[in-house]
């Protein structure tokens, strides 16, 4: 029996709409919020401080991202080792498109997990004030090392593009696009949010690693917790 046969249909379900809610939303908020350092460190100081000051902060995060995302995940992996990715006997564009939705899942996932613990739990915390440094922290830590900026490309074309195809599927499951015509149609609407979130994500990449030079630091090359923010004169 295939993976979400018979009584895990309930269970496939759910899986289907947390991807879009509350994990989707999630991701477009992420995304949405990162690109404030386009604007230079104190518009993504700003934003961190009004993220990090919401009431309610924690509950928020566990029962809309940490619980969500740890129940699709797992659910995931056991849909992936379940089903049967014959991709090799059976080049078909649907059996592509499952394989790369399954590797982009477990990417994003190691992603997410890895800029979680960085941001979250190393270094200066970005809670009580500490969001003054938090254009900062990212940006010393992918000046540390050419590979944590790969990584972070990588890590943002998998979400991108397991997010964009998690769309898509979620319209063919829920019965919101019906017919292969609609389906076809709508398939080309998420590549182009794929691409989008692509783009934008290069771009706040972009201006971590290489910020506008109108924004200088008091101390170049210092650790995010010895950074100062000097506010540019225009």
């Amino acid at each position: 029996m295939r993976a979400g046969a018979g009584h895990s249909f309930f269970w496939r379900r759910l899986h289907s709409i947390t991807g879009i809610v509350p994990i989707g939303a999630f991701l477009v908020e992420h995304f949405v919020s990162n690109a404030f350092a386009t604007n230079g460190p104190q518009a993504y100081g700003d934003q961190v401080k009004f993220l990090t000051g919401l009431p309610f902060t924690f509950l928020l995060e566990l029962f809309f991202i940490y619980i969500p995302i740890a129940y699709h995940a797992l659910y995931g992996l056991y849909i992936w080792y379940r089903g049967e990715g014959n991709v090799g006997e059976y080049p078909w564009t649907g059996n592509w498109l499952y394989t790369s939705q399954r590797w982009t899942g477990l990417i994003a996932l190691l992603y997410m997990g890895y800029h979680t613990y960085t941001m979250r739990f190393t270094g200066v915390h970005l809670f009580h004030g500490g969001y003054i440094y938090a254009y900062a922290k990212v940006h010393d830590e992918l000046m540390s090392s050419p590979w944590l900026v790969a990584m972070y490309a990588v890590g943002i074309i998998a979400a991108s593009w397991h997010f964009a195809y998690g769309l898509w599927l979620f319209a063919a499951k829920w019965g919101i696009t019906v017919g292969a015509d609609a389906r076809r149609k709508f398939g080309y609407v998420c590549l182009a949010i794929a691409l989008a979130f692509m783009l934008v994500g290069a771009v706040t990449l972009k201006s971590f690693v290489s910020p506008d030079r109108d924004w200088k630091w008091a101390e170049p090359g210092t650790h995010a917790q010895q950074s100062q923010l000097v506010v540019p004169a225009r």
